[in-house]
């Protein structure tokens, strides 16, 4: 996988996840989108109404493919039905690129629907990068990898979340799908610096960025995407964008969902956002 793929591939801009409630408002009118990502198991059958609707909006919008089932984390062997019906819709709709989290989704065949963490330790790294050269030698392309929210800790974890990323994306060959709500939630729950975070990853390796909302509870915060981006996330994402630079970026709304035209607003915020931060200088942190 040392030539395939590689983090060439131009960021195509700001993209909206694919909602069905929206498929209307995509077929009626071009929309001020660069391009869809899909979740990708709502897909993978061999036909009916969400695929054809897929088929029809792919023709004017780019997509990438977006699972939650992969499990690249689990010691068990990989589905390889799964793995055969992803690989599949990858060639049906020739998306920009495919990503997965890191998380396990289940054990014995039965998947819990959940984004299940896993230590950060020797052992699950080695378990981790394992599953994706697998992945990546069955799909024939690299993958994305998205960083966790995160709830509770593991006393076998010897490195912090970004460190293991880090090497899991250099063994591995992979890239990261850069979940910057996701680090906020953890920041919040775990004690750790955000900054710290972004400064401890690789910048070569980050192809794409997630932006959602989240619950906050007061002495925790739960990734929900059912609201806004916050402003400390905003705040992030600008610290992201004048660290890395460009990037493709996107909006998540799984609940809740608002109009199309409201969405797109808020996407239109993130194309200011990272506007506004490229012109700005990297302030050292500490």
């Amino acid at each position: 996988m040392r030539d395939a793929n590689r983090k060439t591939i131009a960021s195509p801009g700001f993209g909206l996840g694919l909602r069905t409630v929206h498929y209307p408002d995509y077929v009626a009118a071009p929309q001020r989108v660069d391009w869809l990502e899909i979740i990708s198991e709502n897909y993978m059958v061999p036909g009916g109404r969400p695929l054809a609707m897929l088929d029809r909006i792919r023709a004017d919008y780019p997509v990438v493919m977006h699972g939650v089932s992969l499990s690249i984390g689990s010691d068990e062997p990989l589905d390889g039905r799964y793995l055969a019906e992803l690989k599949a819709l990858a060639e049906r709709i020739e998306p920009l690129w495919v990503s997965d989290h890191l998380c396990w989704t289940g054990i014995n065949a039965h998947n819990t629907h959940d984004l299940l963490p896993l230590p950060y330790d020797a052992p699950a790294l080695a378990c981790v990068v394992d599953n994706i050269a697998r992945v990546q030698d069955h799909l024939g392309r690299r993958i994305l990898i998205e960083n966790p929210s995160s709830y509770v800790t593991f006393r076998s974890s010897d490195r912090t979340e970004w460190e293991f990323l880090a090497e899991m994306a250099e063994r591995a060959d992979c890239l990261l799908l850069l979940d910057v709500n996701n680090i906020y939630v953890s920041a919040r729950n775990h004690g750790f610096d955000p900054i710290d975070y972004l400064a401890g990853l690789p910048a070569h390796r980050i192809q794409q960025v997630h932006l959602a909302g989240h619950s906050d509870m007061g002495d925790y915060v739960i990734d929900t995407h059912d609201h806004d981006v916050c402003d400390a996330v905003w705040d992030l994402y600008a610290r992201a964008i004048r660290t890395f630079g460009p990037l493709a970026t996107m909006i998540e709304r799984d609940d809740d969902i608002p109009p199309l035209a409201d969405v797109i607003a808020e996407l239109d915020r993130a194309r200011s956002v990272a506007d506004a931060a490229l012109r700005e200088p990297v302030v050292a942190h500490g």
